[in-house]
């Protein structure tokens, strides 16, 4: 019985590193939420940055796409913004994303008057110099995030809801404030954004699969 279950465990173990495998790239993301938005809508978008590495993450650039118009950003404690033409950049004035966190920053764009995909290109800085390009197609290790700008109905159109101070910083009045249910929409939006290739999925079910077979196998030969 104990080299039934030996066996058992080495043919689980390529599967148990392919979902642990899954598990890393669906999380190492950067990703920009919503994935799907309409024309000439301002939209308020969501930059969620998580650190993959030991060290911390002091900086995200953010270009902004052919089309769209950057409008404004929400402060967040700890970091400055900088904008420069079509980038811009948050960068940390204290310790940044340290290892196993992840920040989301939020800012709102116009979108572009045409339907179209919009590509979302961020560059990570982390404190041991290193930076990591999130500007690849769809199935790369560093996919940049996607937006699809469908053509908004007649007579439609959305706004962020959101005040401009006078700094160009979003803040949230007692009317427009965010409702929970928005607020979980965005969350949603970017439980899909953080989501990856489909051929992770199809390798993870292959191996799953394969797993499978091989112990139903071993057990009727065992029988």
């Amino acid at each position: 019985m104990n080299r039934l279950f030996r066996k058992i465990a080495v043919l689980a173990a390529p599967s148990a590193a392919a979902l642990m495998l899954f598990a890393a790239a669906a999380s190492a993301h950067v990703t920009v939420a919503p994935t799907e938005s309409t024309t000439g809508a301002w939209e308020t978008y969501t930059l969620k940055v998580p650190s993959e590495k030991d060290a911390a993450t002091v900086q995200i650039d953010l270009r902004i796409p052919a089309g769209a118009e950057f409008k404004q950003y929400e402060a967040v404690p700890g970091w400055d913004v900088k904008i420069e033409g079509n980038k811009i950049s948050w960068v940390s004035t204290g310790e940044g994303i340290l290892a196993g966190q992840f920040q989301r920053f939020y800012f709102t764009a116009k979108n572009p008057d045409t339907a179209g995909d919009i590509a979302w290109n961020a560059y990570q800085h982390y404190a041991d110099g290193s930076l990591v390009q999130w500007s690849g197609e769809e199935g790369t290790e560093t996919p940049h995030s996607i937006t699809e700008i469908v053509q908004a109905a007649a007579g439609g159109g959305s706004h962020s809801g959101m005040a401009m101070d006078d700094h160009g910083s979003m803040n949230m009045s007692d009317q427009d404030s965010m409702s929970m249910d928005e607020h979980n929409a965005i969350m949603e939006e970017h439980d899909k954004a953080s989501g990856v290739s489909p051929m992770i999925y199809i390798a993870l079910g292959i191996s799953l699969l394969s797993f499978l077979l091989a112990a139903i196998a071993l057990l009727r030969k065992r029988a």
